[in-house]
């Protein structure tokens, strides 16, 4: 299959084995979780603007030492990879079987798997923070080779930041390196200071300002031309055929002591090459446009300039950690082919729904949801969760609740609707992903209605109901919706099958600004200017 705009579901590291041929990739950027031990919860947002009781747990940033990780201790051994290998085993001796030692041995496989796909003109760009940047730039050395470290870019992503006993902690770490010696390269530039714009201090007679610059070559190893123009005698840097041309093009200045100088203008300075410490790129703050709710979500412009500079237009960009897709988002603004990877499937929602909002017209490809019924019930027994997440998904629900037990328990997600005239209601979705599901179902999700005051319920299961289940869910009656001048079922069931066959909750005027934030219309550039 064709890996070009195409979001997969799973463990990147089983995806990648399974999809991603050798030397496939030109460019990879991954931001993966920093062993913070913080739970992350993507945002949702309601019609009445509250966050809070429309959160679901994105995942665990905390790492154990137990089977898995030393499963993936083994694999690392197993890879062929030796200084890696013999780095990690170090690390075990040197730290323990700890929880950072259970995330190094994750990244460590992963990493080595990264390295076999990047073909040999690619570059990497590990995003990171304190908690392990100085662990995981060893592994990169030691998986790369530390002649292929380019950079450590340091990402001032806020102004001020206040930690309390310590300095504040107000950047964050890019590793940079390549796999070959030669890696794609486009140099990037930035506006100048203000200090050094000021040095165009010139104007011509159209307003366009410009300082002068040398036009002899005196000095210099390569040597010049010697020769006279207008009178004045001097070993140039040009032939004479670039002097006159320069001179057509009122591009010399005459001194007033008899000299010829270059003029340089500012409208045509590519700007400051970009240096190791990035300042002039803001992190996304709660008012941000581009902003979804995700709590790690970085912003384009950082992006952009990581892909512009290790990429050419067509080649394929990949985020093994995509979270909500703002790589993929920004390669795809910039002509770029691009693959995202994550292990949940609300993630892979946020990142589609995000990608078909701001390019209507793209083709885009996922793999790894489920397409049929027995994809859909391998998943429900594989992970109820997930499971829940990818049914809320596929009615467009709002999640609700994740993982966390509470006051909350009985609600899975939320449709909202207009119900009337500058009115909000609500109908509860209730997934139920087992093998056995009664009355109690229905009866149990009326009580929760009754309880939220939500005027309909819907409850998505995997088997067929029964007849007791349909004549309890008819008798908890119909609304009326003053907005549509219509009555509907209060409870409504509906089977995987039925979400297969396209059928969807019968609810009125869905409200869609209730659900996920979405990225505003956006188009791939005409051009692009490296």
């Amino acid at each position: 299959m064709s890996l070009a705009n195409s979001l997969f579901y799973g463990d990147n590291l089983e995806v990648m084995r399974t999809y991603f041929p050798d030397a496939s990739v030109d460019l990879v950027y991954l931001d993966p979780p920093f062993n913070s031990r913080a739970n992350y919860n993507i945002l949702f947002r309601s019609p009445e603007g509250g966050e809070a009781d429309a959160q679901v747990e994105a995942f665990k940033d905390s790492w154990h030492w137990n089977d898995v990780a030393e499963d993936a201790f083994d694999q690392a051994m197993k890879s062929g990879h030796s200084r890696a290998f013999d780095l990690l085993a170090a690390f075990r001796s040197a730290i323990g079987e700890n929880d950072m030692m259970a995330y190094l041995a994750m990244m460590a496989i992963r990493l080595i798997e990264l390295h076999r796909v990047l073909k040999r003109e690619g570059s990497i760009y590990l995003h990171c923070d304190s908690t392990a940047s100085h662990y995981l730039k060893l592994l990169m050395d030691a998986v790369f080779g530390a002649e292929r470290f380019r950079n450590e870019i340091t990402w001032r992503r806020t102004s001020a930041h206040s930690d309390g006993g310590r300095y504040g902690r107000n950047t964050d770490t890019i590793l940079f390196y390549s796999k070959g010696a030669r890696p794609v390269w486009n140099p990037q530039f930035e506006p100048y200071d203000a200090a050094y714009a000021a040095r165009f201090r010139h104007r011509d007679a159209d307003g366009r300002a410009w300082m002068d610059d040398n036009l002899t070559a005196k000095g210099l190893s390569g040597g010049g031309y010697h020769y006279a123009y207008k009178g004045v005698s001097s070993l140039w840097r040009m032939p004479v055929e670039t002097m006159e041309r320069l001179d057509r093009e009122g591009r010399l200045h005459f001194t007033r002591s008899g000299g010829i100088r270059l003029k340089r203008y500012l409208d045509e300075a590519r700007g400051a090459p970009v240096q190791a410490l990035w300042t002039d790129i803001p992190a996304l703050n709660s008012q941000a446009q581009e902003r979804l709710g995700y709590p790690t979500q970085k912003p384009i412009a950082l992006l952009e300039r990581i892909i512009r500079a290790s990429s050419n237009p067509g080649d394929l960009v990949l985020d093994p950690f995509c979270g909500c897709g703002t790589a993929v988002h920004a390669a795809q603004r910039l002509g770029r082919r691009w693959a995202g990877i994550d292990v949940t499937h609300l993630a892979i929602h946020l990142i589609e729904k995000r990608m078909r909002a701001a390019f209507p017209q793209l083709a885009l490809n996922v793999e790894g949801t489920p397409r049929d019924r027995a994809s859909a019930d391998d998943l429900a027994r594989r992970d109820p969760y997930q499971f829940q997440w990818w049914v809320v998904a596929m009615i467009d629900a709002v999640p609700h609740g994740g993982r966390r037990k509470g006051p909350d328990g009985g609600i899975d997600g939320v449709i909202y609707f207009r119900s009337g005239p500058g009115k909000t209601a609500r109908a509860i979705v209730s997934v139920k992903s087992g093998e056995r599901v009664g009355v109690k179902a229905v009866r149990d999700l009326h009580s929760v209605m009754e309880r939220e005051r939500a005027p309909i319920g819907v409850i998505v299961t995997r088997i067929v109901p029964s007849a007791q289940m349909l004549r309890e869910a008819a008798s908890v009656g119909r609304f009326h919706c003053d907005a549509t001048g219509r009555s509907y079922a209060r409870m409504q069931i509906l089977t995987v099958d039925d979400l297969f066959s396209g059928r969807r909750p019968d609810i009125p005027l869905v409200d869609h600004g209730a659900a996920l934030r979405t990225a505003p219309l956006d188009a791939p550039e005409q051009a692009v200017l490296l």
